[in-house]
Parts: C-alpha cells; sequence; structure tokens
C-alpha cells in the first residue's frame, strides 16, 4: 500500500526523471520540490518504494530511477488530468486548414503534427481502405479492346485499373455501364456488395456481363495491394535523440522493428476505444523494452478503424502526450465524418 507522503515521493522522482533523464537522489527531492521532509526520511520512503518494485537504482547511480510498475503507477493513479491549451489546440486545427487531396496527405500531415507536438517518433495507421463506400465510378475506351476504370471513394482517393474487353465493346456501351454502376453502387462498400445487387444490375446490363464481372472484381480488390492498413511514421529521429538511444547496438536493434510493418500493426492495431499507454515490458517485445506506446483509434467510413499513437522512451511525458493523442484521434474522426478535406 502507498501512502500519501511515498505517492508525493514518487511522484517528484518521476516528473524529475522525465526533465531530466538522470537518476534522482533524496537531496534532489528535498531542495526542489519542498515536501517539508529530511533527506534522510525521503532516503527511506525511496528505499521502500524500490523495495515495493515502483522504484529502481541504476549500478552507476546512488539515485533512483522509476521502474515499469512505477510508471503505471503515475500513469494511472499520479498523473494529472491531460489537456491541451488553446493555443496547441489552434495550432493542430490551422495545421488542417490547408486543401488536402487524399487520405495518404492527410495521414503524412497527421504525422508531422503528432511528432512535431510530442517530440517523439508518431505511428499512423490508415483505416481499411476497403471499407470506403464507392462515390464514383466512370469506365473509359483508351482503344478497341483494352478499358479504363476510375474509382473515387468517399474519402477523396482516386483509383485506376487497365483491362481488357472484348473488342466490339463501344465507348457508348461503357457510359451505359458506367451510369447504372453508379445508380446502383453509390455509397456501398466495394466490398459489401450483395448478391441481389449485382442480380439487378446484371438483369440490366444482360449484355454486357462480362464487363460487368471484371469490373465488380476490380472493384472488390480495391487498395489491397498497398493502401489498406498503411503506415506512416514521422520524426523518427526524435527516437533516436533521446539520451536512452545513444547505444549504437540499441538503436540498430529499434531500427530492424520499426521496418518491420507487421509487427508495428500487431502493436498498434490491439489497442482498445480510448487512450492505451503501454509501458516497457507491457508490450511483450524485447526489442522495444526500453520505449513505451501511448496509442488509440480513429474512426472512418463504415466504422473503418485507423490508428494513431507515438513511440517515445519510458521516461516520456505522458500527460501531455496522451492529451495530444486523445486530442488527434477525435479530430481525425471529426474530419473522416465531415469529409471536409
Amino acid at each position: 500500500m502507498i501512502d500519501e507522503r511515498k505517492r508525493k515521493i514518487l511522484m517528484a522522482i518521476v516528473q524529475d526523471y522525465i526533465s531530466t533523464a538522470e537518476p534522482v537522489g533524496s537531496r534532489t527531492i528535498a531542495k526542489k520540490y519542498e515536501l517539508g521532509i529530511s533527506p534522510a526520511t525521503i532516503r527511506n520512503e525511496m528505499a521502500d518504494l524500490e523495495e515495493m518494485g515502483y522504484l529502481e537504482q541504476p549500478h552507476t547511480s546512488a539515485g533512483r530511477i522509476p521502474s515499469v510498475l512505477g510508471y503505471r503507477y503515475y500513469v494511472d493513479y499520479l498523473m494529472e488530468k491531460p489537456t491541451l491549451s488553446a493555443d496547441e489546440e489552434n495550432f493542430i486545427r490551422k495545421v488542417y486548414e490547408d486543401k488536402i487531396n487524399s487520405i495518404g496527405e492527410l495521414l503524412e500531415k497527421t504525422g508531422k503534427v503528432l511528432s512535431n507536438i510530442t517530440r517523439y517518433t508518431a505511428v499512423v495507421i490508415s483505416p481499411e481502405a476497403s471499407k470506403v463506400p464507392l462515390k464514383h465510378l466512370q469506365l473509359l475506351l483508351l482503344q478497341p479492346g483494352k478499358v479504363l476504370m476510375i474509382v473515387v471513394l468517399e474519402d477523396g482517393s482516386l483509383h485506376h485499373r487497365v483491362f481488357e474487353v472484348p473488342g466490339n465493346i463501344t465507348a457508348q456501351d461503357l457510359e451505359k455501364v458506367s451510369a447504372i454502376l453508379n445508380a446502383k453502387l453509390m455509397g456501398i462498400n466495394p466490398e459489401k456488395i450483395r448478391t441481389s445487387l449485382i442480380r439487378e444490375i446484371y438483369y440490366e446490363l444482360s449484355q454486357h456481363q462480362n464487363l460487368i464481372n471484371i469490373t465488380l472484381e476490380l472493384l472488390r480488390s480495391l487498395n489491397q495491394e498497398d493502401q489498406e492498413n498503411k503506415i506512416i511514421l514521422g520524426g523518427l529521429i526524435n527516437l533516436f535523440n533521446q539520451p536512452e538511444f545513444k547505444n549504437v547496438e540499441k538503436v540498430k536493434t529499434l531500427l530492424s522493428l520499426l521496418e518491420q510493418e507487421e509487427k508495428i500493426k500487431e502493436i498498434f492495431t490491439k489497442v482498445n476505444i480510448g487512450v492505451n499507454v503501454k509501458i516497457g515490458s507491457e508490450l511483450n517485445i524485447k526489442e522495444i523494452e526500453d520505449c513505451s506506446m501511448i496509442a488509440a483509434g480513429y474512426f472512418s467510413y463504415g466504422n473503418s478503424r485507423g490508428f494513431i499513437g507515438v513511440l517515445g522512451p519510458t521516461r516520456m511525458e505522458y500527460a501531455k502526450t496522451v492529451a495530444t493523442v486523445e486530442f488527434l484521434s477525435k479530430y481525425l474522426s471529426e474530419i473522416f465524418g465531415s469529409k471536409n478535406y
């Protein structure tokens, strides 16, 4: 059980270590934090906290640093309610005022904003693009036997495919097929085109069933090549500027992990609703046992979920980072909902 005095000492140690990256001694606590108790009493309390597992003592120092358990207690019980200032919120909104032409550009910008504000490495994962509804489809005859399909999704992204068709297909045929497909499919996820709807399309376009088959198959495959759950890293250098990562071998190990997209997806896409904080060994990955992750989901069309977050040292500014991730996740959800980018 941590009593009030131990709570104050633990909070002082966590805050001091976050700001200085130096192990914290009892005299430092006594001078800087005015707890009204002597260095000797603080030393005794620190020894108790270490025995309880909330502090650790590096071999080269007489001071203490927080353990994973200590950081967890700080985040769960001691940290002030995280908020951004009005200036910080206005800064974020202004970044998105410029015209953004695609979902990729939007998420690139989000990665930069997140890494700039937190000074850690940002991770942004796009929603599953195949769940974004269709906005417009156009089939154009490039030359006899060759057709260009242009597809615009509700998120503003544009996709195109070229495919072969029978040589007797005309531009007028393609105009008719495009018109009926738009009428039937607008606002529907390409993945969720019902069999009954396909039958309706076949009935109205009975002379062009082969063309319909090809078009529907291409629609279903949209974005599966490289757009689905795209990962964007922002401010990678921020992580390596931290004192914890001056060791070259440690940096190599971390870089190797960050190059593994599936591993990054696994870490970030398992988060629950709201802001999630995972500290050090809680991530269950040896390569980043000196890191913490703060992440949240955001919602796109049809409740398709994307993810944003940061990787930083366990000695990170948790309150400000939690506030930033929370604000941006809600703001991104609003942007996708308004469709105004």
